[in-house]
């Protein structure tokens, strides 16, 4: 992939509306990195065939190949990356579309934290089959569970069966957490995703450990109040 650990991106100017760079800092890491401050399991899901293994390949591994053979089963990556100064591990599950792997697809939506529906803008069909890969998510994944959707294979505009406008409606009215287009060929907002991905899933953690801690603070008011009602009437 990797940029070094010394190159800090920033946003940039003069981006084109396909793809924009992140308004927030971020530090991209080798693979291999092994210390982290965060981990959290992602899952990507979708049909067969749109493109999911080389958009993941593209953004990790900085390669794509146009004879990539179809997932069978589960392919692991990872994808390290630094946010307001904690390592991000997000350790993501990439899974086939084949329907004989369905079964086995829906262990891996318990434990993830986020899913990334995948559908290819040159097929119809992949595009109608993300209502059906959404309710089976919601199904088994965790209800807290954040879910992007991605239009990919923008790089075959010419061939382009579903309208950028479908899917940002579709994000709208389920009330997903993303939604994005892309080229797995071309690189255009490969890694993207999965920074958006981290910085989503960071602070979502942060909001949480602020509403744990506002309320261990209530508690130990309460509790203290308590405690000078009864000092009080003793």
């Amino acid at each position: 992939m990797s940029e070094s650990n010394d190159s800090v991106k920033t946003p940039e100017s003069g981006k084109s509306d396909k793809e924009k760079e992140p308004d927030f800092q971020y530090e991209i890491l080798p693979e291999d990195q092994t210390n982290f401050d965060l981990s959290f399991k992602l899952i990507v899901i979708g049909d067969s065939g749109v493109g999911k293994s080389c958009l993941t390949n593209n953004a990790v591994k900085n390669i794509f190949d146009d004879a990539y053979n179809a997932t069978v089963g589960f392919e692991f990556f990872t994808f390290n990356v630094k946010i307001n100064g904690k390592i991000i591990k997000l350790q993501i599950w990439d899974t086939c579309g084949q329907e004989i792997y369905r079964s086995l697809i829906t262990n891996f939506y318990r434990n993830s934290s986020l899913a990334i529906m995948v559908y290819a803008i040159n097929s119809k069909e992949s595009f109608e089959n993300i209502e059906m890969w959404l309710r089976e998510l919601r199904t088994h994944s965790n209800p807290d569970a954040k879910v992007f959707l991605i239009g990919n294979k923008i790089d075959l505009e010419n061939q382009r069966q579903v309208e950028k406008e479908k899917g940002e409606q579709f994000c709208k009215e389920n009330k997903l957490n993303l939604f994005m287009e892309s080229s797995a060929k071309t690189g255009v907002n490969a890694q993207n995703i999965f920074i958006q991905a981290a910085k989503t899933l960071y602070d979502d953690y942060i909001n949480y450990q602020k509403k744990t801690d506002e309320a261990g603070k209530t508690k130990n008011n309460t509790n203290q109040n308590l405690m000078q009602n009864q000092n009080q009437q003793s």
